[in-house]
Formats: C-alpha cells, sequence, structure tokens
C-alpha cells in the first residue's frame, strides 16, 4: 500500500512517520498520581502491543509522576494537558516524551511559547489535536462546515508553533462523524507534511464504537494516510490495542496472527462460537504472523480454509488439525484445539 511521505522524528524509542509502521496507541483510565494502578494498566497495554501510551495531567502531582511511570515502563508517554500549560512543562522536565494539546485551551501566547520552548529544549514533539469541541472561537460563528472550522483552527496553531521554532509536530482533526473524519484528514493530508495520528472521537461503546472506528480508520489508512492510531472505546483500553491491531492485519499494515473461522450454519453441529473465541484469546498472546482457522464441518474445514497455516474442524464429537489443507490429527474437539495451542506455539 502506498503511503504518505511525512517527515519523520523520534518520540522516545519509536520513529514515527516516514517510513516508519503505524504506532498503536491508547490511553489510560488511570491518573499518573495513582500510581500503582496507572503502572499496572500500563505494563497490560505495553504487553498486549501499546506503542505509545497517554495519560491525562489534572495536577502537579500527575506531572511529576511521570518520572516514577518511565521507570516501570518501556514504550513513549505522551502527556494529555489542557488549560494548564505549567503541567506540560513540569511533565517534560519529569520525563514525557511527547505532550498533546487542544488549540484554544492552552491559554495567552506567552503560555504556549513557555511549553514550545521546554519542548525545544528536551526535543519532545507535540500532538496539536483538534475536534469539534476544540474550535477557535473567531470561527465558530462563521458560516462554515464543522470540518472547515476544524482545519483552520489546526493551520492557526500549527503556524504558532512552527514560529516558534517547533518542527516535531504531530496532527490529529477527529470528528464524531465518519464521514467528516475521513474528509477532514484527507484534506489535511494535502496540506501539511507532519505525521498523522488517527481516530475517531467519541465514537460509543461496543460494536457500535468498533464499527464506526473500523470504517472510519480503515478507510483512512487505506488512503496511505495516517502514521499513528488509537481506536477510541469507552471501557478497557486493553480492547482498544486488539481492535487496532484487527484494523491493521486487515489492511496489511501489521504483521501477527490472523484467525479465520465460518460463520456457521446448519452444518454446524459443535458451539464453534466457544471454540473460535477460545483460540481468539489464544492468539492475543502470540506475537507471530500465522494463520489459524477454526471451522465448523469438514466443508469449510481443509476445503475453504486449505490455505491456512493450520486449523480445526469439527464434526459432531470428533475434530480434526489441519495444516495447509492436510489432516494430521484425529480426536475428540477438546483434543483438536489442545493439539490447535500446541501447533501454534512451536509455529
Amino acid at each position: 500500500m502506498k503511503r504518505d511521505n511525512t517527515i519523520s522524528f523520534k518520540i522516545g524509542n519509536k520513529t514515527i512517520g516516514g517510513s516508519s509502521h503505524i504506532l498503536i496507541q491508547s490511553m489510560s483510565t488511570f491518573l499518573p498520581s495513582d500510581k500503582d494502578n496507572c503502572i499496572k494498566q500500563l505494563k497490560k497495554l505495553e504487553n498486549a502491543g501499546c506503542e505509545i501510551v497517554r495519560v491525562a495531567l489534572l495536577s502537579k502531582a500527575d506531572a511529576y509522576a511521570i518520572k516514577d511511570l518511565k521507570k516501570e515502563i518501556n514504550i513513549p508517554i505522551c502527556c494529555d494537558i489542557h488549560f494548564d500549560y505549567e503541567l506540560g512543562v513540569l511533565a517534560i522536565e519529569n520525563g514525557a516524551d511527547k505532550i498533546r494539546f487542544n488549540p484554544g485551551n492552552i491559554g495567552s501566547d506567552s503560555n504556549l511559547k513557555a511549553l514550545i520552548d521546554k519542548c525545544i529544549e528536551y526535543s519532545v514533539p507535540v500532538r496539536i489535536g483538534v475536534n469539534s469541541g476544540s474550535i477557535e472561537k473567531e470561527y465558530l460563528n462563521e458560516d462554515l462546515s464543522n470540518i472547515e472550522k476544524c482545519v483552520l483552527s489546526l493551520k492557526k496553531y500549527v503556524k504558532k508553533v512552527e514560529d516558534l521554532g517547533l518542527k516535531n509536530i504531530v496532527l490529529s482533526i477527529k470528528l464524531s462523524s465518519v464521514t467528516d473524519t475521513i474528509e477532514a484528514y484527507k484534506e489535511i493530508s494535502n496540506m501539511f507534511d507532519y505525521p498523522l495520528h488517527v481516530g475517531l472521537t467519541e465514537s460509543g461503546i461496543g460494536d457500535n464504537a468498533l464499527i464506526k472506528s473500523s470504517i472510519a480508520i480503515g478507510t483512512i489508512l487505506n488512503e496511505g494516510i495516517g502514521n499513528t492510531i488509537r481506536v477510541s472505546l469507552t471501557g478497557d483500553p486493553i480492547n482498544e490495542i486488539y481492535a487496532a491491531k484487527t484494523i491493521l492485519k486487515s489492511l496489511n499494515l501489521y504483521s501477527g496472527p490472523n484467525l479465520i473461522s465460518c460463520p456457521t450454519c446448519g452444518r454446524t453441529e459443535v458451539d464453534l462460537y466457544s471454540y473460535a473465541k477460545e483460540i481468539d484469546d489464544f492468539l492475543k498472546n502470540i506475537d507471530k504472523k500465522i494463520d489459524v482457522a477454526v471451522m465448523g464441518c469438514l466443508v469449510n474445514g481443509p476445503g475453504e480454509a486449505k490455505d491456512a497455516d493450520m486449523g480445526v474442524a469439527f464434526i459432531k464429537t470428533k475434530g480434526i488439525l489441519f495444516k495447509k489443507g492436510e489432516i494430521v490429527f484425529r480426536g475428540t474437539p477438546k483434543d483438536a484445539i489442545e493439539m490447535l495451542k500446541k501447533e501454534i506455539l512451536n509455529f
């Protein structure tokens, strides 16, 4: 897939932009000052495949706590600040790898300068994030579309940050509308050569949020646009990592395990969903490029799934294990599942 050519730079120990792979992001639901819970969650996210994690700062205690978080995890920390630029300054001094702010709520130009000067001093990039709730006041009552207002707000703050001397900038322009988000990213990708963080804001919960986010993020990525993504979901952020991996894998932008399972029909004589869910959960901890099939009958087994590296199929009380379409084991469904897990580990 052809990718937009953006400038490239480091965020902590990761590289964003240019020919680098698309980075997976999420955000902690705990404040940094709640150190034990925050560190526990950050480690879980890192182990699941998160490559940049964002934390919110609401107090000086949160900013000072960044140094303790940095001792425990190995991925960059992006600090989210609103209204209080001093929290960003303190966070940078305590090890923050990136600062994210919304235009319009950072305060005066002198506040912005103090923050950007500190970013330059410590070689810390910023993400300028615009959404429908952070449109500049001067554009709010203009007879313009929501996209146009967001783009104008973004342009204004990019110019301000550039004039202050910072060039390591990441941009985002998230809206709650799928189609508006897609169009907005197309527009700014033609306007700037900075790396873009892609996502859909306020997408909702459950399947509704997953579907909307997948359409928006997937469409944008398929255009070659985007250097880092977050699938914003209400709830446990670990689910954001698994969703991001699935989106990237579906576009051949991420190398990892891929589960193939049939939709079931009248031929299915076992609880296929339970078996597929068991293998899907198992694959979440596997870091290998492997296609694994869980199929409901012999018709959909070694035949339709013959290109899978390995898989299982079921008929009544029997299960078979196959590799590249060739049957290599017959036994009970439970035995076939356990044998499949062993083969995955040994692949």
